[in-house]
C-alpha cells in the first residue's frame, strides 16, 4: 500500500494536508549542528502553496553554471548567509526575494524548521544549511535571476505516493552509491531536497519504511 493510500485510509476526520503539515511542524523537534558556530552558513525557503485543493512546494532548477556544484539540480530557493543577515530566516527571506523575486512578508508565515543539514562537496565544505517551511497564501507572479532556470511546483501527494519512488546511482571518489530519487516531470529530485522533503513528508504523514533513508558515507 502507498503512503498516500494509507495516508487516506488512515484518516477518519476529513483534515486537510496543509492542516497536518502546520500542526506537525508545530510540535516538530528539528536536529541542529552543534558546532555551526565555527561552520559557513546558508538558508533554504521550503514554500508550501495549495493550488486547486491540493497542497505543493514551490521548487526551483538551477540554471547550468560552470563553477556551481549544484547546477541544474532541483533545489530549493536559498544560499549563503551574509553579514546583513539577523539570522537564518533572514537569509531564506532574501535568498528567496532575490532567486524567484518572491517578497515572504507578513503573509507568508514561516510555519516551521526543518532539521540542519551538513553540505559535503568540493568546495564548501562544512556549510550549514537550515530549511526553513512557509506558507503561500497567494497567487505570485515569479522573477526567476540569471541563477534559476524555472520555478516548479510539485504536489506532496505524488512525493507520498512511495511508488514514485526510485533509485539512482551516485558516483563520488570513485565509489558507486545507490540513492533514492524522484522524477517528477522529468525533473530529478534527490540529495539535500529529497532529504528536506522526506523530513516534511514524516511531519505530514508520519515516518514510513518505504521511504528508505540514505547517508553520504
Amino acid at each position: 500500500m502507498s503512503e498516500t493510500t494509507r495516508l487516506k485510509a488512515n484518516t477518519s476526520v476529513p483534515i486537510s494536508m496543509l492542516q497536518m503539515a502546520e500542526s506537525g511542524l508545530a510540535s516538530h523537534r528539528p536536529s541542529r549542528k552543534w558546532l555551526k558556530g565555527i561552520m559557513k552558513r546558508a538558508a533554504v525557503a521550503l514554500i508550501l502553496q495549495l493550488r486547486d485543493g491540493e497542497l505543493g512546494v514551490w521548487m526551483i532548477r538551477r540554471a547550468e553554471r560552470e563553477g556551481d556544484p549544484w547546477s541544474g539540480q532541483m533545489a530549493f530557493p536559498g544560499g549563503r548567509t551574509e553579514a546583513e543577515d539577523e539570522h537564518g530566516l533572514a537569509t531564506a527571506r532574501r535568498e528567496t526575494e532575490e532567486e524567484i523575486g518572491l517578497h515572504l512578508g507578513t503573509l507568508e508565515p514561516c510555519i516551521g524548521k526543518l532539521s540542519e543539514l551538513n553540505a559535503v562537496n568540493s568546495r564548501f565544505r562544512g556549510l550549514v544549511i537550515s530549511p526553513y517551511v512557509f506558507h503561500l497564501k497567494r497567487s505570485v507572479n515569479f522573477h526567476p535571476n540569471y541563477e534559476v532556470a524555472e520555478v516548479v511546483w510539485v504536489p506532496l501527494e505524488f512525493l507520498l505516493d512511495t511508488d514514485n519512488r526510485e533509485e539512482m546511482v551516485w558516483v563520488r571518489n570513485g565509489i558507486r552509491l545507490r540513492m533514492p530519487c524522484y522524477f517528477y516531470e522529468g525533473r530529478r529530485i534527490w540529495g539535500l531536497s529529497l532529504r528536506m522533503l522526506d523530513e516534511l513528508m514524516d511531519v505530514v504523514a508520519g515516518k514510513s519504511p518505504e521511504r528508505r533513508r540514505w547517508s553520504r558515507f
